[in-house]
Formats: structure tokens, sequence, C-alpha cells
């Protein structure tokens, strides 16, 4: 917990033909030795992530690619599980050799234009020989930006990097220079939120769990105060405040609990909620859960856990969902659990994808995953709306989203 989140962390994929030097270029940025270089094509196993900080974009994660030109057979699962860096890239640097473009070249530039990744061009192995204006001219009318550069050489590394740094943040998309608000737009600067706070097995020992770190960093850094307390202690809490808090927020497991001592006039939501807005698109995940009053025997349900953790007894995704979810609807349903990325390429044969709030996804990534649900054309909500909305208290937690009110009354009335 010492460093950033990797779901709030900018990726950057670097992808490129096998021996083109991406891992060494990942070893020059980062100044350390990250990815085994070597001369033999397919060193590169697998995606090797490494976390750094590369100011002044911040925190970022490099995504080191296979190669995605490996033709062996176990090269096809490689390139296979580099694809996926697409879904998680906010942007990607396409290393090539000078005056190299091949159709390998086009076809993941065609990739990413599909995927709407922007591509910052890194033309490597300068120290062998020179790019032609022409081909650099080419690149730019081909990419976001380009760079020219030697991944082994140290002499001039300062100024190629603050080149790439510079052609990076111009790429991005302007949301994920900014950081996001998780809360702090909820409540006023001077304000205060109570942060409700189960502590029980699945709770890390001697710490927070991440939602509930990032909502108290996201409420400083909005100038406002996080009151943190225990379900039990929470109702006590209240009447000793001076005034009513702006916001109460709760873990999805208490919803009951929090929502009947929380005064009618005090705005309350949960973690998950916040995070399906965060992450993904929350009024998609209101008007999903409308498919939880149509399911019937038989349909299938993807429970998706974007964290890959130990499961308890009492596990919520695994265990407490799957149970209410059958006492709400009385149905013999077909209940499936995917952890980690491990996420089904095809979603057609499922009735309704249960997502987590996707703490360790980034927005990008959650948003493929509705993308994908939307293309087999699968109802997708999430844990803290489909929790809420089977103990009939989700039209009082999206209070703090008045605009979702008409989308959930349409959603349940479908």
């Amino acid at each position: 917990m010492s460093g950033s989140p990797n779901g709030l962390r900018i990726q950057i994929g670097v992808f490129g033909r096998a021996n083109v030097g991406k891992s060494s270029l990942v070893n020059w940025i980062a100044d350390q030795s990250v990815s085994i270089v070597s001369p033999v094509p397919g060193t590169t196993t697998d995606v090797v992530a490494k976390p750094i900080e590369l100011l002044p974009l911040g925190p970022v994660t490099l995504l080191d690619t296979g190669g995605l030109d490996d033709r062996s057979e176990l090269g096809a699962r490689r390139v296979e599980r580099a694809r996926t860096v697409f879904d998680r890239a906010d942007v990607a640097l396409l290393v090539v050799e000078p005056d190299v473009w091949t159709a390998f070249e086009e076809g993941v530039a065609a990739e990413a234009g599909r995927r709407g990744v922007p591509v910052v061009a890194v033309v490597n192995k300068c120290d062998e020989r020179a790019p032609s204006a022409a081909f650099l001219e080419r690149l730019r009318g081909r990419c976001a930006g380009v760079v020219a550069l030697s991944a082994v050489r140290r002499e001039d590394r300062d100024a190629r990097l603050e080149e790439l740094k510079r052609a990076l943040e111009r790429a991005l998309p302007p949301e994920r220079v900014r950081s996001p608000s998780l809360l702090g737009d909820l409540v006023p600067p001077g304000g205060l939120a109570v942060l409700v706070v189960p502590i029980d097995r699945q709770a890390p020992k001697g710490r927070l769990i991440l939602p509930q770190v990032q909502a108290l960093r996201d409420l400083l850094d909005h100038d406002a105060a996080g009151l943190v307390v225990k379900e039990g202690a929470y109702a006590a809490v209240l009447t000793r405040l001076p005034s009513p808090p702006d916001l109460v927020v709760c873990d999805s497991q208490v919803v009951m609990k929090v929502v009947a001592d929380t005064p009618p006039s005090v705005r309350c939501t949960t973690f998950s909620i916040l995070f399906a807005r965060l992450k993904g698109n929350l009024a998609e995940a209101v008007r999903g859960v409308g498919m939880v009053d149509r399911l019937e025997d038989g349909d299938r349900v993807l429970i998706a856990e974007a964290c890959s953790h130990h499961a308890l007894e009492d596990d919520i995704g695994r265990v407490k969902i799957p149970r209410w979810l059958r006492q709400y609807t009385g149905r013999d349903l077909r209940i499936e659990v995917a952890a980690g990325r491990d996420y089904p390429p095809d979603l057609a044969d499922y009735r309704l994808i249960i997502h987590c709030g996707a703490c360790m996804l980034t927005r990008r990534e959650m948003l493929s995953r509705l993308d994908r649900a939307a293309r087999d054309r699968v109802a997708i909500t999430n844990y803290g709306v489909c929790i809420a909305h089977l103990h009939g208290v989700l039209a009082r937690v999206l209070l703090p989203f008045p605009e979702l009110q008409a989308e959930y009354a349409e959603a349940v009335r479908a």
C-alpha cells in the first residue's frame, strides 16, 4: 500500500516485433533492469508489468509484451495474452527499427486505432542506423507522436527521455492525465463524509482495503474530512456530530443497517457504487440490474471479480451474492465466477454479469469489459448496485446521483 494503486496508474503498452528492442526500451525508460534482454527472439515470454514514477505523468505501468509476430505453438498463446494489453493500455509505444514499417506494424497501429488507443512510435536502434527524413515524416502522419533514440546508448538519454515523455503527455487523453474523483465532487470543501467500514475476516490485517484508502485520500485531495467508523458504532457516532454529514459511504455488505441508521435527509451510498461511477458507467450498471427481476430457471449468471483473492467461507462474490440472488429470484440459476483477468472471451451465453467495483482495473479496462457485454447483448451490473437492489434500498443509495433515479425506475419497469 506504499505506492499508487495499479488501477489508477497510466498504462503504457509496449508493442513491436520480436527482438526489435522492446525490453531494452522498458529498461531504458525505467533506468533499471526490468525485462530480460537477449538477441534470441521470444525471450520475453509473457507480459511484464513494471510500475514506475514517470514525471510529469506521475505513476505509470509499463507493459512489455512478447513479440506479437511469434509463430510458434507456444507463441500463439503468448500473442493472445499480449493482445489483451490493448484492453488495458491508455497509450501504446510501437517500437520500430529505422526505415522498417511492415504489415506487422501496420496491423498493430490499426488494432490500436480500432480500440481508440493513441500510438507513439519509438524508432529504436538509432545507434546502428539513422532513420531517413521521409520515414519519420511517414510515421508522423500515422502516429500521435514519434521519437527516435537508442535504448542502449546513455549519452543523450535524458534529452531523449524528456522528448518521449512529452510525446506521451500529448498523446494521452486529458482525463488520464488528470486524477479522477472518487467522491470528492460529492462533498464540499470543508465538508464531512462518514465512511462505515466493517472489519471482518476479509479485511487485511493491519490496514483498510483499497477502496476505503482511496476514498480517504480523495476526500483529503478535495479539502474535505473523513470520519471512519465500524457499522456497530455508526448510529451512536451520528448522534455526537454537531451537524449531519454531507455524505455517508458504506460497504455493500452492511448497506441495510446503514440505510436504516441514516436520517432520510442525509445522502448515503456504497463504495462499490462509487467505483462503478469511477471505473465504468454507473448508469449502465443501474440499467443492467433490471435483468435480475427477469431471470429464469437455468439462466447463466457471471460473477466477475477483478482481483484474485483467496476465497473465504462467506465470500461476497462466491457465496453471498449467489445466495441473495437465488433467495430474491426464487430461480434455479447457473452462477459462475471469473477472477482476475480471466474474463470469458464470449459472453453471449450469459443472461447477466455482476461485476465487482473494479478497484484493481483501469477505467479503460473496465470500459472494455462493458463494451464486450454490450457487443454480446448481455446485461451487466455492479456488486454494489445489485446488492442494494436485492435488499430493496437501491433508490435510497442512488440519492447522491439524482439523474439516475429515472434510469432505475425504467430498469425495474421494463
